[in-house]
């Protein structure tokens, strides 16, 4: 398909796993309605709250109520259904795996990707520090999945930081790179933007990113702004401030290989000594 509309739905999830499921499938619904043949859901959209529910919240892809009714929704509208973020069970009792899982216009799983870089951050004006690892075990494989839209480039928020993560997945034929994402106010007001663009401009890629909006706790307050970024850099679509969004916008493949034609700079990367690919 050389050309089809992306949908990027916005929240604000909280500990109400029922009704941030409610709110996820309405603006699922709303964006295939729109036209969207892949939507995504933003980071954690099941759930923001105490570590240790996200932990018991821990379900076997394809098993537990949140990708199973996220699965049958993707089924019945025929699209792809990025669910962007979510507590995956892991071998460690202690800790689950924060999975982006892609279902197909079939309900079948597409693919799954755990987040590499986790959250493990200390500045105090943002959340007074949060460490991910106590409850999150890392993935450890980049993943594109293959579909009819194009190549996807599965990624989540804190990644972004990480461009060695978007060249490995740009070199496997990436086309379109996703970032669902809970950036907190703080960083994201200065960092957002420019990170999501440099990663377009860098990969020659379409970038989406999905994210939180506004304040889910007392001290937990999400960035906003999800977007579609061209190839070359320029924002072509961004939600504005709000707990409940949904941003359609056009992802144009023809246009995406015109720019690596005229831009072929991935064609042109030496990697350095000792760097990793």
């Amino acid at each position: 398909m050389d050309a089809f509309k992306l949908g990027l739905v916005q929240l604000c999830s909280k500990e109400d796993v029922d009704q941030n499921l409610k709110l996820a499938e309405q603006g699922v619904r709303q964006a295939a309605e729109q036209g969207a043949s892949l939507v995504v859901l933003p980071e954690n959209f099941a759930f923001i709250g105490p570590e240790k529910t996200k932990v018991a919240l821990g379900e076997t892809l394809g098993e537990g109520p949140i990708s199973t009714s996220m699965a049958a929704l993707a089924r019945e509208l025929g699209i792809y259904l990025g669910l962007g973020g979510m507590p995956e069970r892991s071998a460690d009792p202690q800790r689950v795996y924060n999975t982006f899982a892609l279902y197909g216009p079939d309900g079948r799983l597409a693919a799954a990707y755990r987040k590499i870089h986790l959250f493990d951050i200390h500045v105090q004006e943002a959340i007074g520090g949060l460490l991910e690892s106590n409850t999150v075990a890392p993935g450890s494989e980049p993943v594109v999945a293959d579909t009819p839209l194009g190549r996807l480039g599965l990624t989540i928020c804190y990644d972004l930081r990480f461009p060695e993560l978007y060249r490995t997945l740009a070199l496997a034929g990436a086309e379109l790179l996703l970032v669902p994402a809970a950036f907190t106010l703080y960083t994201g007001k200065d960092h957002w933007h420019l990170l999501l663009r440099a990663r377009a401009v860098e990969n020659v890629s379409y970038v989406a990113a999905a994210a939180q909006f506004g304040r889910h706790s007392e001290k937990r307050i999400s960035y906003g702004r999800s977007m579609l970024v061209d190839p070359w850099g320029q924002v072509l679509a961004e939600a504005p401030d709000g707990e409940m969004e949904v941003l359609i916008a056009t992802v144009d493949r023809t246009r995406l290989r015109r720019m690596r034609q005229q831009m072929p700079t991935l064609d042109h990367v030496r990697l350095m000594p000792g760097a990793q690919p």
